[in-house]
């Protein structure tokens, strides 16, 4: 594969409306799948992740139709399954990469009569999933899983043996149990949860801090049994759900921390981002970057929720003068896939900055402490890696960073992270593929290259 070049010291202005969020549509095709009734999904992201995701639940019996295909995003018509619905797949299900897909799924396939093998590609293979079939196993489900020392492929909390895909997975006859989570992680939170609507009684998950609450919010939107005090949510397995009739999925976060970054470090930028998803739970990185000094403003939050769920409004940014900044432990949670970017804004602030407890990025896609260590390291910055009640990135902001040759490790958001420090730095930076991209937004580079003057 050709590199892909970054020129340095382009401005970047303009207006972009952004894929819908991949956390949210993920959810939506789940419980449109699962409820009574025809919903239809607007803004659904054309991202890999979640035609993963849609795919499965086809081959799980459901009818999804794809209409209205666009550059970045289409919409999805669901005529609901119900609960008892799904039918057992002919062969075993390939969920490619996509781990919100494989551990969600598995909350799902918990409730059902039938048995599953769940595949899963390379780099997915080596994710940990004990944390998710722990609490599934309490409920009753049978689960047989790949097993190898914690350590191996990577690092996890939860046990001494850590699981991975393959796994086969028999469910049906759930009871309802009590889960104190050791781990804060919406997708486990959120695996329990739909293993719950099938359970006999009310499941109950209690938080160690609060994570990404789309889940919730849905299962509100659909009518399911759900209640919430603080860190403890409750659903009641006695009722089902009906369809929302209509979903749109606003702009993700995630992909728009990206350009919120490039706006910040761009010399003579300011960038407009339509309805970007303002979910309390996602906007750590919103915070984060104004106490480094970014200037970055909700310019329109909308009254009404058009999601029926999810708030959402306009960002605009503009060229700023960043300092550093602590991020605690506890707004990890808040902005974990938004680490990445946030240690390119780091790299070029004044001072110091400390990312607290952030070992949860050894796990991702890949190890992204190394990969985003390693590459930000060879464009001049300035970074150390604490191992204190976890693990701290301690970053010392530099002048400039220089362009150099950077890996994207097969991971979408070091490869995109990589592309924004190169709009820092001085020289050209060339980063060995970014086809990744396509995992979460595969028309990262083309909207970016609408912003160039």
């Amino acid at each position: 594969m050709k590199p892909f070049v970054v020129d340095p010291g382009l401005s970047l202005r303009g207006k972009i409306l952004l894929p819908g969020d991949k956390s949210i549509a993920h959810r939506a095709v789940i419980l449109s799948s699962l409820s009574s009734g025809k919903t239809k999904i607007e803004n659904f992201p054309a991202n890999s992740d979640c035609l993963a995701t849609v795919q499965a639940f086809r081959r799980l019996g459901v009818k999804i139709k794809k209409i209205h295909q666009e550059k970045d995003s289409i919409s999805v018509i669901i005529p609901g399954a119900g609960l008892r619905g799904l039918k057992k797949p002919n062969k075993p299900l390939f969920i490619a990469e996509s781990g919100t897909t494989y551990r969600l799924l598995l909350g799902v396939l918990a409730g059902q009569d039938f048995e599953t093998k769940l595949l899963a590609g390379k780099s997915l293979s080596r994710r940990p999933m004990a944390r998710v079939t722990k609490p599934l196993r309490m409920m009753g489900v049978k689960i047989n899983s790949r097993l190898l020392p914690a350590g191996r492929q990577g690092k996890t909390q939860d046990s001494k043996q850590e699981e991975y895909p393959p796994i086969n997975i028999k469910g049906g006859n759930l009871k309802a149990i009590t889960y104190k989570m050791p781990v804060a992680s919406a997708q486990v939170k959120s695996a329990v949860l739909l293993a719950g609507l099938f359970a006999k009684g009310k499941t109950v998950v209690i938080e160690p801090v609060k994570t990404r609450d789309h889940t919730e919010r849905l299962l509100k939107l659909f009518k399911a049994g759900l209640s919430i005090k603080r860190n403890k949510i409750t659903i009641d397995g006695s009722k089902g759900m009906v369809s929302a009739k209509n979903i749109y999925v606003p702009g993700d976060i995630s992909s728009a921390s990206f350009f919120i970054v490039a706006g910040a470090i761009a010399p003579n930028s300011e960038i407009l981002i339509k309805n970007v998803s303002l979910n309390p739970t996602r906007t750590g990185v919103i915070s984060a970057l104004k106490r480094m000094g970014a200037n970055i403003k909700i310019t329109k939050s909308l009254n009404r929720l058009i999601t029926h769920s999810e708030p959402l409004g306009d960002l605009l940014v503009k060229t700023s003068s960043l300092k550093g900044t602590v991020v605690k432990k506890e707004e990890i949670p808040s902005l974990i896939d938004e680490l990445p970017v946030l240690m390119v804004a780091a790299s070029v602030a004044k001072g110091k900055s400390i990312f607290e407890g952030a070992g949860e990025l050894r796990v991702k896609e890949t190890d992204r402490i190394r990969s985003m260590t390693e590459n930000l390291r060879k464009m001049g910055a300035d970074i150390r890696i604490k191992r204190m009640h976890g693990e701290n990135i301690v970053i010392n902001g530099v002048k400039q960073l220089k362009g150099a040759m950077v890996k994207s490790f097969g991971d979408h958001r070091t490869a995109m992270s990589m592309v924004i420090a190169g709009l820092a730095a001085c020289g050209k930076t060339r980063i060995d593929d970014i086809s990744c991209a396509s995992k979460s937004f595969p028309g990262f580079i083309r909207i970016l290259k609408g912003l160039i003057k």
